[in-house]
């Protein structure tokens, strides 16, 4: 059986023995104090032979295919220019958050086709598929994508209708008479 420990010094020796024990040490990398001996993820660039890296952006019910390439910051979704396709300016806005929080505006041009929801369903599977392949076109970009919340899919989705309801939640108008 292991020792049993009485006190807070018995606890506080312990727990300097067993830092000690996983500390690294200067032959060792630094990363050798995680659980298992696991290294941190290494994320790889993933570009085709034309240098375009894919990606799929999904929110609601829209899928994106996204694929990006060094240019001039065109935008095309469904063969038309963005400026035709997402008329708000919102809509715009939100696609083009990507570019700005990894500093890269006006660097990329993007090509992409997306399917299914509503406009703004489609715009933030876009955002969220430009977030992905800028993550593998330049694994750099990825810490800045990740903390401003692109990489991860947002799960939010509609909340299906109940039966005796009139929708998910909303039931139906009470009568006293």
């Amino acid at each position: 059986m292991a020792d049993e420990i009485r006190s807070l010094d018995g606890l506080k020796d312990a727990v300097a023995g067993a830092d000690a024990a996983v500390a690294p040490t200067p032959e060792a990398p630094e990363n050798a104090s995680l659980a298992n001996n696991e290294a941190a993820p290494v994320y790889e660039q993933k570009r085709d032979e034309l240098g375009r890296s894919y990606a799929t952006g999904k929110r609601k019910d829209a899928v994106a295919r996204v694929w990006v390439k060094p240019g001039t910051g065109k935008i095309t979704v469904n063969g038309r220019e963005v400026e035709k396709y997402f008329a708000r300016p919102v809509l715009r806005m939100v696609i083009n958050q990507p570019f700005t929080v990894a500093g890269v505006a006006g660097e990329f041009d993007v090509m992409c086709t997306v399917k299914g929801g509503g406009l703004s369903g489609q715009a933030g599977a876009v955002r969220h598929g430009i977030s992905k392949a800028l993550s593998h076109y330049d694994p750099a970009m990825r810490p800045a994508l990740k903390k401003a919340g692109f990489i991860t899919r947002d799960p939010r989705v509609v909340e299906r209708k109940k039966y005796g309801k009139a929708k998910a939640r909303r039931s139906f108008q009470f009568s006293k008479r």
